[in-house]
């Protein structure tokens, strides 16, 4: 068995990890002396010694992060310009993580002790809980969403009534590219808690076209079938034999709903967008006709 190349590393990512290597280390060393000189500057070293200790805490704790990201994407030959649920995680946390530092930082330069900053933090928070219900439940679904194995980048999948590609899990949102190739910006909490079909892990690339046509526009169904799966001809190497049905959904008074499904042997977004064109055209061309040839 052949091993897998290593993913180069670019350039770019290594200047970011030493700017922060040097940026940190300069916070570490600042901190560490700042005790012999920030008495001398009155009211303002107690402030500037918080500072430091929120510099020293913010570059240290993004460095940590660019590490762990760059150990897992060797690990997993993950090219740099792709993003995967774990690293999406990741700089999740991070985000979380500083957030609340900053928090606390804040709280200390007002001049409150760590015994006031914990009761002020829980009066604030259980207030902060109440106004602010949504929000924080879309950060814990984004976090769970993350480093879950449901979805992940490029992945397309179906929530609720809305289709599309998954491009991007942040820490309130996820990005869906639908096929209209509109962004569509998800609560994450919606994503947690609703229906998903994911079209890119199921075992079967099953396609779903639904469509109208009136009474008298068709001799039969079965007609209609033939001249559908004839429609698709050039893609038959692409679609699994035998697995073309025509489904009646619904009989109404002048048309009938029709459900029209197809097993694609490796589903990708734009054949299937091609092909559910194509078919969709043969649908009109019917219609028009009056009958299927």
């Amino acid at each position: 068995m052949k091993s897998q190349v290593k993913v180069p590393i670019p350039v770019r990512y290594l200047v970011k990890l030493g700017v922060e290597l040097v940026l940190f280390g300069c916070a570490l060393f600042l901190y560490t002396i700042s005790e012999d000189w920030v008495d001398t500057m009155g009211k303002l070293g107690p402030g500037l010694h918080i500072l430091l200790r929120f510099a020293m805490f913010l570059f240290g704790l993004s460095l940590l992060v660019r590490i762990l990201a760059m150990i897992y994407r060797q690990r997993k030959h993950l090219p740099y310009r792709k993003k995967d649920n774990v690293t999406l995680g990741l700089s999740n946390i991070s985000i979380l993580i500083v957030t609340v530092y900053a928090v606390i930082s804040s709280f200390e330069l007002i001049g409150l002790s760590p015994k006031d900053i914990f009761t002020s933090l829980s009066i604030v928070a259980a207030a902060f809980a109440i106004l602010s219900k949504d929000f924080i439940t879309d950060i814990i679904s984004g976090i769970v969403i993350s480093f879950s194995k449901e979805i992940s980048i490029d992945d397309f999948v179906k929530v609720g009534d809305l289709r599309g590609k998954i491009i991007d899990i942040n820490i309130t949102k996820t990005a869906l590219l639908n096929e209209d190739d509109d962004i569509i910006f998800l609560p994450n909490s919606t994503v947690f808690r609703g229906d998903i079909i994911n079209y890119t892990k199921k075992q079967i690339k099953k396609t779903n076209i639904d469509f109208e046509v009136p009474t008298g526009s068709f001799s039969s169904v079965d007609d209609l079938e033939a001249s559908l799966i004839k429609s698709l001809s050039e893609y038959h190497h692409l679609i699994e034999p035998n697995s073309y049905l025509l489904r009646v959904v619904s009989i109404k008074k002048d048309f009938i709903q029709f459900k029209f499904q197809y097993n694609l042997i490796q589903f990708t977004r734009e054949m299937e967008r091609q092909i559910k064109r194509k078919c969709i055209r043969s649908v009109v061309k019917i219609i028009y006709q009056g009958k299927p040839k």
